[in-house]
C-alpha cells in the first residue's frame, strides 16, 4: 500500500515561489499531494517551479506576483479558488535582503523595502486568504520568519527587526483566527545554502558553506529541502496541536549563538 500523502486534498499557495526555499516548499507540498499556485515576483522562476512539479507527476499553476501590491495578492487568493476550488494552505515565503548599514548609514526606503515585502506581503496575503480558509473549514499558514528575527546582528537592523515581526504576526493570526480551525506558525532558518544568501557576503556558494559552516552545530548551512520538510509538516495534520510557535530549522545555531568556545 502507498503511503499517505501528508496535504492530500489541500490547495497551497507559496508565495516567493521562484526562489530557491520558496520552490522547495513548492515542490514539496505538491510531492504531498496539495495543488499548489506558484506565485513570484518573476514570472519565469514561477513557471520553471510549476515546470518541476509538473514533470513529477504534481499539479501546479505559475502567477506573477508583487506582495507589496494588495490587488496582486487579493487576485491571487482569487486564482486558486477558481483553479482549483478552495484554499486550505498559505506559505508566505517572499522575502527581500536590505543593503547592510546601520541606522545612520541605511536609508528609509531600504529600511521600507525589508518591511513591504518581509511584513506586509504576509499581512495582504493573510488578509485575502482567511477567509478563504474559514469557507473550507480551516487551514494553515506559514510564515518563513529567521533565525535573524530572534537575536540582533551587526549592520541588519531593517532585516532583523522585519522578520521579528513577523514572529509576533503568526501568534497574532493563531489567538485571531484558531477558532475558524485556521493554524498558524512560523519557521526561523538559519543559513541555508541558497546562492542569493551566499553572494550577498561571500564570493561563491562554496566559499560561503566554509565559512559559515563551521557556525552550525551539525558543521555545515542548511538545505532548502529542510525547510521544505519543516513547512510540510507544519502544513499537515501531523502538527495539528501546533498554533502560534516557532519552529528553528538552524542547526543548532540559536542553542549556543555560534560559539561554543570563550562564551560571553
Amino acid at each position: 500500500m502507498a503511503a499517505a500523502q501528508m496535504l492530500e486534498g489541500r490547495v497551497a499557495i507559496v508565495t516567493g515561489g521562484g526562489g530557491e526555499i520558496g520552490s522547495a516548499i513548492a515542490r514539496r507540498f505538491a510531492t504531498e499531494g496539495a495543488a499548489v499556485l506558484v506565485a513570484d515576483i518573476s514570472a519565469d522562476k514561477a513557471a520553471a517551479t510549476v515546470s518541476a512539479i509538473e514533470s513529477n507527476g504534481g499539479n501546479a499553476h505559475p502567477l506573477a506576483l508583487d506582495v507589496t501590491r494588495a490587488e496582486q495578492c487579493e487576485q491571487a487568493v482569487a486564482e486558486a479558488v477558481e483553479r482549483f476550488g478552495k484554499l486550505t494552505t498559505l506559505a508566505n515565503v517572499a522575502a527581500t535582503v536590505t543593503p547592510q548599514g546601520t541606522v545612520e548609514t541605511l536609508s528609509y526606503d531600504d529600511w521600507r523595502s525589508a518591511f513591504n515585502v518581509n511584513l506586509d506581503g504576509m499581512f495582504w496575503m493573510c488578509k485575502f486568504a482567511v477567509p478563504e480558509m474559514r469557507k473550507a473549514g480551516g487551514g494553515a499558514i506559514v510564515n518563513i520568519a529567521s533565525s535573524h528575527g530572534h537575536i540582533g546582528m551587526p549592520r541588519r537592523p531593517a532585516y532583523c527587526s522585519s522578520k521579528a515581526a513577523v514572529l509576533q504576526f503568526t501568534k497574532c493570526l493563531a489567538i485571531d483566527f484558531g477558532a475558524d480551525n485556521i493554524r498558524a506558525n512560523s519557521i526561523s532558518p538559519g543559513a541555508i545554502d541558497t546562492l542569493r544568501a551566499a553572494l550577498q557576503r561571500f564570493k561563491s556558494r562554496e566559499e560561503a558553506n566554509a565559512t559559515k559552516g563551521p557556525a552550525y552545530l551539525v558543521g555545515r548551512t542548511g538545505k532548502t529541502e529542510e525547510i521544505a520538510a519543516g513547512a510540510a509538516f507544519l502544513a499537515s495534520e501531523e502538527a495539528a496541536f501546533m498554533t502560534g510557535t516557532d519552529m528553528l530549522i538552524d542547526g543548532g545555531y540559536m542553542a549556543f549563538k555560534g560559539t561554543t568556545t570563550n562564551p560571553v
